[in-house]
């Protein structure tokens, strides 16, 4: 099982259209858009889950098709980093 990153999305973009999109390329074992947590809206990116050789497929075919006026971002997924996240406030002020 591959994971893939999908970014750049049309922030229109539907989990219906991006899966009749990669179905053309295989089986979709799972399939997750990305919101942000405070206002629902899309970020613009996914991840899809599929079978090794048909997600080699679907890179190969979608990396750069265009979408909605973008050239969406196909590659497979990396882990991420242990790096810490980003602090949107919320501590005490630091003078």
């Amino acid at each position: 099982m591959t994971k893939i990153f999908v970014g750049n999305l049309p922030f229109s973009a539907s989990e219906s259209e991006i899966r009749s999109l990669f179905e053309q390329h295989g089986t979709i074992e799972s399939l997750a858009l990305i919101n942000d947590r405070e206002t629902g809206r899309p970020r613009g990116f996914g991840f899809i889950e599929m079978s090794n050789s048909d997600a080699s497929q679907a890179i190969e075919k979608l990396n750069g098709y265009q979408m909605g006026g973008r050239a969406l971002k196909v590659n497979e997924a990396q882990a991420r980093s242990d790096a810490p996240r980003r602090s949107n406030g919320g501590g005490a002020a630091r003078w």
